[in-house]
C-alpha cells in the first residue's frame, strides 16, 4: 500500500477528531453556547422588565402631568374669577368716587351761587343806600339829616339789644 500525503492527512484528521472528542471539546462548546443562550435569555428578561418599568413610569408621569394641567386650569379659573371680582369692585369704587365728587362739586356750586346772591344783594343794598344818601343830601337840609341820623342810630341800637 502506498502511503502518500492523503493517507497522512486522513490519519491526522482522525487523530485530531479523536483528540477533540477525548478533550470533550463538543461538550465545552455546547456548554459555552448554552451559557451564552442563558445570558441572552437573562438579558432579554432584564430588558423586558426594564421596558415594563419604563412603561409604568411613563404612565405615572402622564397621570401626574394631567393632574398638574388640571390644577393649572383650576388656578387660572380662580385667578380669572378673582380678577373679575377685583374689576367689579374697582368699578364700583370708581363710580362711588365720581358720585361723591359730583355731589361735592354741586354743593360747592350751590354755595358759590348763594355767596354770589348775598354779594349781589349786599352790593344792591349798598348802592341803594348810597343813592338814598345822595337824594336825601340834595333834598334835605341839615335838620332833616340830623333827625334821620338819630332815627337810624336808634333803630340800630334797638336791633342790637
Amino acid at each position: 500500500m502506498v502511503l502518500d500525503a492523503t493517507f497522512f492527512a486522513l490519519v491526522g484528521l482522525v487523530l485530531f477528531l479523536a483528540l477533540v472528542v477525548y478533550l470533550k471539546v463538543p461538550g465545552m462548546m455546547a456548554k459555552s453556547l448554552d451559557d451564552r443562550a442563558d445570558q441572552i435569555r437573562n438579558e432579554l428578561a432584564e430588558a423586558k422588565r426594564l421596558r415594563e418599568e419604563a412603561q409604568h413610569l411613563l404612565a405615572e408621569y402622564q397621570r401626574k402631568r394631567k393632574e398638574a394641567e388640571a390644577e393649572a386650569a383650576h388656578i387660572v379659573a380662580a385667578a380669572e374669577r378673582e380678577a373679575e371680582m377685583l374689576t367689579a369692585d374697582a368699578k364700583k369704587k370708581t363710580e362711588e368716587f365720581v358720585a361723591n365728587r359730583t355731589a361735592l362739586s354741586e354743593q360747592k356750586i350751590k354755595q358759590a351761587e348763594a355767596d354770589a346772591m348775598k354779594a349781589v344783594r349786599s352790593a344792591a343794598v349798598d348802592l341803594a343806600i348810597a343813592a338814598a344818601e345822595t337824594v336825601l343830601a340834595k333834598r334835605a337840609d341839615g335838620k332833616i339829616q340830623a333827625d334821620l341820623f338819630k332815627g337810624a342810630v336808634g333803630e340800630v341800637k334797638t336791633r342790637l339789644n
